[in-house]
C-alpha cells in the first residue's frame, strides 16, 4: 500500500475538536475522532471491546466491576454462579438486553428469569467473574450487534472500522470521542510511519519511528513494557489498564482529545 493510499484511508475522519482541558488531570470533554493503527489480532479485539460489552469489566486500577451484570454470587463450590443483569440496556438494533442474550457464552448458562442467569461449571473456578471480562466473552443480541458505547458505521473485516458514539447510553459519563476509527496494518513499520506522519493518534508499537520527534508522543506501558504509543494530543487518565494493551482495550471509552 502506498503512502497516498494510507493517507486517503484516514481522510474520512473528522478533524479532532480541541478541548479546554490543559492536561490529563483536567475534566474530559466530548469531541473529535480517535484514530488508531493496529496489528491484526489487536484490531479484532479492539473492535469487539468498542462495540460490545461483557458481563464484567476490569477497571483501569485492576479492580473487578460489573458491566452488563450488576452483581454475582457463587455457591460454596464455586461451580454454580448467579448473575443479576443490568436493566435498561439497549442493543444497537433497538432490542432490549435480557437473559437470553447470555446463552451464547461458551459455557453452561441457565436462565432464572429475565434479568437473572446461572452459570454452571464442570469444575470450580473462583475467578469466573474475572474470566468473563476477557476478550471472547462479549455479549451480543440475537442479530449479532452489541450494546457498547460505539456502534458500527463501517466495518471491513480485519481491515477498517469506523464507529460513532451511541446517544443516551447507560454509561453517560464515559466515551468522550464522537467517533472512533481503526485500521489494520500487519507491519510494525507501517503503523509506526502512520503515527509519525499524523495519520493516526495511537498505534500498537513498542518503539517510536526514528524520524519522529519524541516530544510529540507518549509511550503507554503494559506490565510487559511499552505496548502502544500515542500522540500528545490524546489525553489519558492518570491510571490506565495494563491487563491488555490500549487501556484494557477500552481506549475509546476512557481517553479523550486534549
Amino acid at each position: 500500500m502506498t503512502r497516498i493510499d494510507r493517507r486517503a484511508l484516514f481522510a474520512s475522519g473528522a478533524t479532532a475538536a480541541l478541548l479546554a482541558a490543559t492536561g490529563v488531570s483536567a475534566a474530559p470533554k466530548r469531541g473529535g475522532r480517535l484514530k488508531a493503527a493496529l496489528s491484526g489480532p489487536l484490531f479484532d479485539q479492539a473492535v469487539a471491546a468498542t462495540v460490545y460489552e461483557n458481563l464484567t469489566e476490569i477497571a483501569a486500577d485492576g479492580t473487578l466491576r460489573g458491566e452488563l451484570a450488576t452483581d454475582w454470587v457463587s455457591d460454596e463450590t464455586a461451580q454454580r454462579w448467579r448473575f443479576s443483569l443490568r436493566d435498561g440496556v439497549t442493543f444497537h438494533d433497538g432490542s432490549a438486553f435480557a437473559a437470553p442474550a447470555v446463552l451464547d457464552l461458551p459455557m453452561n448458562v441457565q436462565i432464572v428469569d429475565e434479568h437473572t442467569v446461572e452459570i454452571v461449571l464442570d469444575t470450580p473456578n473462583p475467578n469466573l467473574p474475572y474470566l468473563l471480562a476477557h476478550p471472547g466473552y462479549e455479549i451480543q443480541s440475537a442479530t449479532g450487534v452489541g450494546s457498547g458505547l460505539y456502534q458500527v458505521q463501517k466495518l471491513v473485516e480485519g481491515r477498517h472500522f469506523i464507529s460513532s458514539r451511541v446517544q443516551d447510553h447507560w454509561k453517560e459519563n464515559a466515551g468522550w470521542f464522537d467517533s472512533v476509527e481503526f485500521v489494520q496494518f500487519s507491519a510494525d513499520a507501517i503503523r509506526s510511519e502512520a503515527l509519525r506522519d499524523g495519520l493516526v493518534d495511537v498505534a500498537d508499537i513498542s518503539v517510536l519511528d526514528p524520524y519522529a520527534d519524541p516530544r510529540d508522543f507518549q509511550t503507554l506501558p503494559g506490565d510487559a513494557g511499552t505496548t502502544h504509543i500515542a500522540t500528545t494530543t490524546v489525553s489519558v487518565p492518570h491510571t490506565i489498564g495494563k491487563t491488555w494493551p490500549l487501556d484494557n482495550l477500552r481506549m475509546a471509552e476512557r481517553w479523550w482529545m486534549g
